[in-house]
Protein backbone atom coordinates (compact mmCIF):
# COMPACT_ATOMS: atom_id res chain seq x y z
CA UNK A 1 0.00 0.00 0.00
CA UNK A 2 1.71 3.56 -1.21
CA UNK A 3 0.27 6.83 -0.39
CA UNK A 4 2.48 9.38 -2.16
CA UNK A 5 1.56 13.17 -3.00
CA UNK A 6 1.58 15.18 -6.83
CA UNK A 7 6.07 15.69 -5.91
CA UNK A 8 7.01 15.97 -9.10
CA UNK A 9 6.08 18.70 -11.28
CA UNK A 10 6.90 18.35 -14.85
CA UNK A 11 9.39 21.01 -16.32
CA UNK A 12 7.69 23.70 -17.96
CA UNK A 13 7.09 23.24 -21.70
CA UNK A 14 7.15 25.03 -24.54
CA UNK A 15 4.22 24.28 -27.26
CA UNK A 16 5.75 22.17 -29.98
CA UNK A 17 9.26 21.92 -28.10
CA UNK A 18 8.75 17.97 -27.29
CA UNK A 19 11.09 16.57 -25.00
CA UNK A 20 13.86 18.14 -24.47
CA UNK A 21 17.33 17.20 -25.68
CA UNK A 22 20.16 19.43 -24.39
CA UNK A 23 21.27 20.35 -21.35
CA UNK A 24 19.31 23.13 -19.91
CA UNK A 25 21.70 24.98 -17.52
CA UNK A 26 22.96 26.51 -20.59
CA UNK A 27 20.19 28.67 -20.93
CA UNK A 28 20.98 29.88 -17.35
CA UNK A 29 21.38 33.68 -16.24
CA UNK A 30 24.02 35.77 -14.24
CA UNK A 31 22.81 36.01 -10.33
CA UNK A 32 22.55 39.84 -10.60
CA UNK A 33 19.83 39.50 -13.31
CA UNK A 34 17.96 36.95 -11.52
CA UNK A 35 17.51 39.31 -8.35
CA UNK A 36 15.89 41.99 -10.60
CA UNK A 37 13.83 39.57 -12.69
CA UNK A 38 11.86 37.73 -9.76
CA UNK A 39 8.19 38.74 -9.23
CA UNK A 40 5.07 37.28 -7.13
CA UNK A 41 1.87 36.84 -9.41
CA UNK A 42 -1.34 36.66 -7.97
CA UNK A 43 -3.46 34.10 -9.68
CA UNK A 44 -7.31 34.08 -8.98
CA UNK A 45 -8.81 30.55 -8.44
CA UNK A 46 -10.82 29.44 -11.04
CA UNK A 47 -12.74 26.04 -12.56
CA UNK A 48 -9.42 24.87 -13.60
CA UNK A 49 -6.80 26.30 -11.32
CA UNK A 50 -6.53 26.37 -7.66
CA UNK A 51 -5.23 29.90 -7.64
CA UNK A 52 -3.36 31.77 -5.21
CA UNK A 53 0.37 33.16 -5.39
CA UNK A 54 3.04 31.82 -7.87
CA UNK A 55 7.28 33.08 -8.87
CA UNK A 56 6.69 34.96 -12.14
CA UNK A 57 9.49 36.94 -14.00
CA UNK A 58 9.59 40.11 -15.02
CA UNK A 59 10.42 40.24 -18.39
CA UNK A 60 8.25 36.95 -19.79
CA UNK A 61 9.12 37.68 -23.63
CA UNK A 62 12.56 36.41 -23.10
CA UNK A 63 12.86 34.70 -19.95
CA UNK A 64 11.00 31.75 -18.14
CA UNK A 65 10.55 30.24 -14.79
CA UNK A 66 11.77 26.77 -15.07
CA UNK A 67 11.20 23.94 -12.54
CA UNK A 68 14.02 21.87 -10.97
CA UNK A 69 13.37 18.84 -8.67
CA UNK A 70 16.27 16.98 -7.22
CA UNK A 71 15.69 14.13 -4.90
CA UNK A 72 18.59 13.68 -1.90
CA UNK A 73 19.30 11.36 1.20
CA UNK A 74 17.89 13.04 4.24
CA UNK A 75 20.81 13.40 7.13
CA UNK A 76 21.12 10.40 8.98
CA UNK A 77 22.70 11.96 12.15
CA UNK A 78 20.65 11.12 15.30
CA UNK A 79 18.38 13.34 17.33
CA UNK A 80 20.72 14.52 19.82
CA UNK A 81 23.65 15.43 16.61
CA UNK A 82 21.00 16.93 14.63
CA UNK A 83 21.13 20.52 13.76
CA UNK A 84 17.60 22.44 12.12
CA UNK A 85 16.86 21.35 8.89
CA UNK A 86 17.61 24.72 7.43
CA UNK A 87 21.10 24.10 8.33
CA UNK A 88 21.66 20.77 8.12
CA UNK A 89 20.60 21.37 4.72
CA UNK A 90 23.69 23.82 3.91
CA UNK A 91 21.44 26.17 1.75
CA UNK A 92 21.47 29.82 2.42
CA UNK A 93 18.96 32.22 1.70
CA UNK A 94 18.04 35.54 1.17
CA UNK A 95 14.88 37.31 1.00
CA UNK A 96 14.70 39.56 -2.05
CA UNK A 97 10.91 40.86 -0.88
CA UNK A 98 9.13 40.47 2.26
CA UNK A 99 8.80 41.70 5.97
CA UNK A 100 5.05 41.79 5.33
CA UNK A 101 3.00 40.44 8.53
CA UNK A 102 1.19 37.55 6.43
CA UNK A 103 4.96 36.28 5.53
CA UNK A 104 4.26 36.54 1.40
CA UNK A 105 7.81 37.65 -0.28
CA UNK A 106 10.39 35.95 -2.15
CA UNK A 107 13.12 34.48 -0.86
CA UNK A 108 16.24 33.09 -2.94
CA UNK A 109 18.81 30.70 -2.36
CA UNK A 110 22.35 32.82 -1.87
CA UNK A 111 25.11 30.25 -1.78
CA UNK A 112 25.72 26.61 -0.83
CA UNK A 113 27.64 26.05 2.55
CA UNK A 114 30.53 23.75 2.25
CA UNK A 115 30.00 20.25 3.85
CA UNK A 116 26.23 20.51 3.86
CA UNK A 117 23.76 17.97 2.70
CA UNK A 118 23.06 19.87 -0.38
CA UNK A 119 26.14 20.66 -1.06
CA UNK A 120 27.72 16.84 -0.35
CA UNK A 121 24.88 15.22 -2.10
CA UNK A 122 26.15 17.29 -5.68
CA UNK A 123 22.44 18.36 -6.77
CA UNK A 124 21.49 20.81 -9.41
CA UNK A 125 20.99 23.83 -6.61
CA UNK A 126 22.40 26.52 -7.38
CA UNK A 127 22.13 30.38 -6.04
CA UNK A 128 19.16 32.53 -7.56
CA UNK A 129 16.64 29.69 -7.40
CA UNK A 130 14.04 29.99 -4.82
CA UNK A 131 12.78 26.72 -3.31
CA UNK A 132 9.17 25.82 -4.11
CA UNK A 133 8.94 23.40 -1.47
CA UNK A 134 10.59 20.33 0.30
CA UNK A 135 9.21 16.90 0.81
CA UNK A 136 10.45 14.41 3.14
CA UNK A 137 9.67 10.87 2.14
CA UNK A 138 9.95 8.07 4.37
CA UNK A 139 8.88 4.33 4.49
CA UNK A 140 7.55 1.90 7.25
CA UNK A 141 5.89 -0.95 7.32
CA UNK A 142 2.97 -1.95 9.52
CA UNK A 143 0.63 -5.04 9.70
CA UNK A 144 -3.08 -5.01 8.07
CA UNK A 145 -5.68 -7.29 8.35
CA UNK A 146 -6.53 -9.34 5.19
CA UNK A 147 -9.75 -9.94 3.95
CA UNK A 148 -11.96 -13.08 5.09
CA UNK A 149 -14.91 -14.46 3.77
CA UNK A 150 -17.84 -15.21 6.18
CA UNK A 151 -17.31 -18.52 6.76
CA UNK A 152 -13.74 -17.40 8.19
CA UNK A 153 -15.67 -15.24 9.99
CA UNK A 154 -17.97 -18.06 11.24
CA UNK A 155 -15.38 -20.05 12.69
CA UNK A 156 -13.65 -16.99 13.87
CA UNK A 157 -16.66 -17.14 16.04
CA UNK A 158 -16.76 -13.27 16.10
CA UNK A 159 -13.66 -12.91 17.62
CA UNK A 160 -11.75 -10.91 15.01
CA UNK A 161 -9.04 -13.06 14.34
CA UNK A 162 -8.08 -12.83 11.15
CA UNK A 163 -5.00 -12.75 9.22
CA UNK A 164 -2.46 -9.58 9.21
CA UNK A 165 -0.81 -8.66 6.26
CA UNK A 166 2.42 -6.80 6.41
CA UNK A 167 2.24 -3.48 4.18
CA UNK A 168 5.24 -1.44 2.90
CA UNK A 169 3.64 2.27 3.31
CA UNK A 170 5.28 5.56 1.94
CA UNK A 171 4.55 8.56 3.55
CA UNK A 172 5.13 12.19 2.32
CA UNK A 173 5.18 15.07 4.20
CA UNK A 174 5.50 18.47 2.32
CA UNK A 175 6.68 22.11 3.17
CA UNK A 176 5.54 24.41 0.80
CA UNK A 177 7.83 27.54 0.73
CA UNK A 178 7.33 29.57 -2.74
CA UNK A 179 6.39 32.80 -2.60
CA UNK A 180 7.42 32.96 1.70
CA UNK A 181 9.55 35.56 2.98
CA UNK A 182 12.82 34.87 4.80
CA UNK A 183 10.93 34.05 8.35
CA UNK A 184 8.44 32.20 6.77
CA UNK A 185 10.74 30.15 4.37
CA UNK A 186 13.02 29.13 7.36
CA UNK A 187 9.44 28.22 10.05
CA UNK A 188 8.24 25.90 7.07
CA UNK A 189 11.37 24.13 6.69
CA UNK A 190 12.04 23.69 10.48
CA UNK A 191 8.59 22.09 10.34
CA UNK A 192 9.33 18.89 9.12
CA UNK A 193 9.36 16.03 11.35
CA UNK A 194 12.83 14.70 12.67
CA UNK A 195 15.18 12.06 10.88
CA UNK A 196 13.41 8.35 12.00
CA UNK A 197 15.56 6.51 9.57
CA UNK A 198 18.62 6.20 7.42
CA UNK A 199 16.32 5.55 4.34
CA UNK A 200 14.17 8.93 4.20
CA UNK A 201 14.73 10.96 1.21
CA UNK A 202 14.44 14.44 0.78
CA UNK A 203 12.44 15.95 -2.83
CA UNK A 204 13.06 19.90 -2.97
CA UNK A 205 11.60 21.58 -5.86
CA UNK A 206 13.30 24.63 -6.86
CA UNK A 207 12.21 27.44 -9.44
CA UNK A 208 15.04 29.11 -11.71
CA UNK A 209 14.91 31.72 -14.07
CA UNK A 210 16.18 31.11 -17.70
CA UNK A 211 16.67 32.69 -21.10
CA UNK A 212 14.67 30.99 -23.57
CA UNK A 213 16.81 29.12 -26.89
CA UNK A 214 16.60 31.38 -29.61
CA UNK A 215 16.53 30.14 -33.14
CA UNK A 216 17.86 32.17 -35.87
CA UNK A 217 15.26 32.08 -39.21
CA UNK A 218 16.72 32.85 -42.50
CA UNK A 219 14.35 34.09 -44.54
CA UNK A 220 14.84 33.95 -48.54
CA UNK A 221 12.33 35.11 -50.91
CA UNK A 222 12.01 33.99 -54.29
CA UNK A 223 12.91 36.12 -57.48
CA UNK A 224 9.92 37.93 -57.95
CA UNK A 225 9.34 39.65 -54.91
CA UNK A 226 12.75 40.23 -54.62
CA UNK A 227 12.35 42.69 -57.73
CA UNK A 228 9.04 43.88 -56.88
CA UNK A 229 10.80 44.92 -53.09
CA UNK A 230 14.05 46.22 -54.75
CA UNK A 231 11.83 48.37 -56.91
CA UNK A 232 10.24 49.49 -54.55
CA UNK A 233 13.76 49.93 -52.37
CA UNK A 234 15.28 51.85 -54.94
CA UNK A 235 12.81 54.37 -55.47
CA UNK A 236 12.91 55.17 -51.67
CA UNK A 237 16.62 54.55 -51.13
CA UNK A 238 18.62 53.64 -54.47
CA UNK A 239 19.61 50.41 -52.60
CA UNK A 240 18.95 46.35 -53.49
CA UNK A 241 16.76 44.45 -51.29
CA UNK A 242 18.43 41.95 -48.87
CA UNK A 243 17.28 38.21 -47.58
CA UNK A 244 15.84 38.53 -44.32
CA UNK A 245 16.79 37.24 -41.02
CA UNK A 246 14.32 36.97 -37.92
CA UNK A 247 14.78 35.71 -34.27
CA UNK A 248 12.00 33.18 -32.94
CA UNK A 249 11.81 31.87 -29.33
CA UNK A 250 11.95 28.48 -28.61
CA UNK A 251 8.09 27.41 -28.70
CA UNK A 252 6.75 29.99 -31.11
CA UNK A 253 4.47 29.23 -33.98
CA UNK A 254 6.60 30.13 -37.62
CA UNK A 255 3.44 31.80 -38.90
CA UNK A 256 2.61 33.63 -36.05
CA UNK A 257 6.38 34.83 -35.16
CA UNK A 258 7.12 35.81 -38.36
CA UNK A 259 3.61 38.08 -38.73
CA UNK A 260 4.35 39.54 -35.47
CA UNK A 261 7.95 40.73 -36.76
CA UNK A 262 6.26 42.38 -39.87
CA UNK A 263 6.49 39.20 -42.56
CA UNK A 264 3.15 37.94 -43.87
CA UNK A 265 3.16 34.36 -45.77
CA UNK A 266 0.32 34.74 -48.23
CA UNK A 267 1.02 32.98 -51.19
CA UNK A 268 -1.00 33.95 -54.08
CA UNK A 269 -0.65 30.51 -55.75
CA UNK A 270 -1.76 28.64 -53.02
CA UNK A 271 -4.79 26.85 -53.21
CA UNK A 272 -7.04 25.44 -50.56
CA UNK A 273 -6.88 21.92 -49.72
CA UNK A 274 -10.15 21.23 -48.85
CA UNK A 275 -11.73 23.07 -51.85
CA UNK A 276 -8.98 23.47 -54.24
CA UNK A 277 -9.16 27.65 -54.33
CA UNK A 278 -7.91 30.28 -53.10
CA UNK A 279 -8.48 32.11 -49.61
CA UNK A 280 -6.51 32.68 -46.11
CA UNK A 281 -7.78 29.95 -43.64
CA UNK A 282 -6.62 32.45 -40.94
CA UNK A 283 -4.27 29.34 -39.64
CA UNK A 284 -6.26 26.53 -40.11
CA UNK A 285 -4.14 24.36 -41.50
CA UNK A 286 -6.16 24.23 -45.04
CA UNK A 287 -5.26 26.79 -47.15
CA UNK A 288 -1.46 25.97 -47.73
CA UNK A 289 -0.83 29.96 -48.29
CA UNK A 290 1.70 29.66 -45.54
CA UNK A 291 3.58 27.20 -46.75
CA UNK A 292 7.48 27.33 -46.83
CA UNK A 293 10.34 25.09 -48.21
CA UNK A 294 13.23 24.37 -45.18
CA UNK A 295 16.29 24.38 -46.80
CA UNK A 296 18.05 23.98 -43.77
CA UNK A 297 17.87 23.47 -39.59
CA UNK A 298 14.19 21.15 -40.39
CA UNK A 299 15.24 19.24 -36.98
CA UNK A 300 15.21 22.77 -35.35
CA UNK A 301 10.81 22.09 -36.00
CA UNK A 302 8.31 19.87 -34.17
CA UNK A 303 7.79 16.78 -36.18
CA UNK A 304 4.66 16.95 -39.13
CA UNK A 305 1.49 15.13 -37.86
CA UNK A 306 -0.47 12.88 -40.12
CA UNK A 307 -2.37 15.60 -41.62
CA UNK A 308 0.13 18.08 -42.58
CA UNK A 309 2.10 15.26 -44.24
CA UNK A 310 -0.64 14.49 -46.16
CA UNK A 311 -1.22 17.57 -47.47
CA UNK A 312 2.42 18.38 -48.61
CA UNK A 313 3.30 15.07 -49.61
CA UNK A 314 4.03 16.03 -53.11
CA UNK A 315 7.03 18.40 -51.45
CA UNK A 316 8.68 16.64 -48.84
CA UNK A 317 10.86 19.65 -47.53
CA UNK A 318 7.59 22.33 -47.11
CA UNK A 319 6.29 22.64 -43.90
CA UNK A 320 3.14 25.11 -43.15
CA UNK A 321 3.96 27.62 -41.05
CA UNK A 322 0.92 27.42 -39.14
CA UNK A 323 1.99 24.22 -37.68
CA UNK A 324 5.41 24.69 -37.34
CA UNK A 325 7.01 25.29 -34.11
CA UNK A 326 10.68 26.63 -33.15
CA UNK A 327 12.86 25.17 -30.83
CA UNK A 328 12.46 21.37 -31.14
CA UNK A 329 14.10 19.54 -27.85
CA UNK A 330 14.61 22.91 -26.83
CA UNK A 331 17.29 23.42 -29.05
CA UNK A 332 19.47 26.68 -30.58
CA UNK A 333 20.77 27.02 -34.23
CA UNK A 334 19.28 28.46 -37.36
CA UNK A 335 16.61 27.18 -39.58
CA UNK A 336 16.72 28.69 -43.48
CA UNK A 337 13.61 28.98 -45.59
CA UNK A 338 12.20 29.89 -49.48
CA UNK A 339 9.44 32.32 -48.50
CA UNK A 340 5.77 31.52 -50.85
CA UNK A 341 8.42 28.35 -52.36
CA UNK A 342 5.37 28.35 -55.17
CA UNK A 343 7.22 30.85 -56.84
CA UNK A 344 10.85 29.67 -57.14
Amino acid sequence: RITTSNLYEAPVTFAGTGPRQVDMNQYNLPLDVIEQQWIANIVAKTVDTEGGIFLGVENNRELFVDVVTVSLPRSSKSQSQSQSQSQSLGIGLVELAGGRSDGIGITVVSELIEGGLVDTSGVDIMPGDSISSISVVRKNQSFVPTSTSSNDNDNNNGNGSGSMLLSDNQETITARTECLGYDATVDAIRSLPPVQSNDEQLIIKVKRLRRKPIVTVNLKYPPSTKQEQQQQQQQQQQQQQKDETIQLYAGENLRLGMLVRGVTLNDPLAKRFDTKSGGNCGAGGLCRTCAVSVLRGGELLNPQKVAEKQMLQDNPRWRLGCKAFVGYGMKEGEISIQVNPRQW
